[in-house]
């Protein structure tokens, strides 16, 4: 069954919807030549281990990054998967690290959150390998992409538009990005996930630039524990698509959330910076800041109780 609360206009664009049009000097570096080529010959690295999912008690939260913007988040009653990618290639972009755990030695899932529709969020191969009659959400506009995968319900929401699944409730939260999964498709929605349990609270933003969205998501919402994207700023197209890791920090403190989570970096190479560069200048950053005991950085595959 799908069920759709909003049906905005096909050919309108979302809410902060970055415009597509290319930066100021994006032709004076070959992607191709800098990134893509390299990769090819660059050697998968990273273990992959036998989780321990912990036995959880009252209002207790796990978390396990998986890689890239993919994690399982658990209560003691739901597991729940974001952006879930067992990918080994997005087209002709190369997975450069191993996902933290097999897709086999998941748990049973009870639900899942795509926040948008780009290949290295939503991947239709890997949704089809978890689907078991549970619920998906995704933004508007996404939920032709997946409502043949295997679900039994495909949610979409708008931002600030919620869903509740007994004592969980996720809310959609703005992002500044854009949603198409091909060229000209840019009705599709994006967005971050809120995730409330039992008075604990866990922000997936999706992907973003920094905006003052994330101000107004610190007023509207208690935030306890922020998944926040810091790789993937140099882009090829010299858009400003995501944050930087400083940036990353700025709108952790606008969040007013306890913890951050970094994510979104090491697994592919979808800009020009070093692959490794985003955790080492967060963590100087964060160091500057006297906020360096907010950071979290996980290991992938390794679940962390909160």
């Amino acid at each position: 069954m799908v069920g759709r609360l909003i049906k905005g206009e096909k050919n309108s664009k979302p809410r902060n919807h970055i415009d597509m049009r290319m930066g100021d000097g994006w032709h004076k570096r070959n992607f191709l030549a800098e990134v893509v080529v390299p990769s090819l010959f660059t050697r998968r690295y990273g273990t992959q281990v036998k989780p321990v999912f912990p036995e959880l008690e009252g209002n207790q939260v796990s978390i396990t990054w998986i890689g890239h913007a993919s994690f399982l988040i658990q209560t003691a009653e739901h597991s729940i998967l974001i952006d879930p990618n067992w990918a080994k290639w997005l087209k002709v972009i190369k997975r450069i690290k191993h996902p933290g755990l097999e897709i086999h030695d998941l748990p049973a899932i009870d639900l899942v959150l795509v926040t948008h529709a780009h290949f290295d969020h939503l991947d239709r191969r890997t949704l089809r390998t978890v689907a078991r009659d549970q619920p998906i959400i995704v933004p508007e506009h996404v939920g032709n992409l997946v409502h043949d995968l295997g679900f039994d319900h495909v949610r979409e929401l708008s931002a600030w538009q919620s869903f509740q699944l007994g004592s969980l409730k996720i809310t959609l939260t703005p992002a500044k990005h854009w949603g198409a999964r091909i060229l000209h498709d840019n009705h599709r929605g994006f967005g971050g996930f809120l995730i409330e349990y039992e008075g604990r609270s866990i922000l997936h933003s999706g992907d973003s630039s920094y905006f003052e969205g994330f101000r107004e998501i610190g007023e509207k919402a208690n935030v306890e524990i922020a998944l926040l994207p810091i790789g993937a700023y140099d882009a090829p197209s010299k858009r400003d698509v995501h944050m930087n890791p400083e940036q990353a920090l700025q709108a952790f403190l606008e969040l007013r959330a306890q913890t951050m989570v970094p994510m979104h970096f090491g697994t592919f190479r979808l800009s020009y910076e070093p692959l490794l560069e985003p955790p080492r200048r967060l963590l100087e950053k964060a160091r500057e800041l006297q906020i360096l005991d907010k950071v979290r950085l996980l290991h992938e595959g390794e679940p962390t109780v909160f």
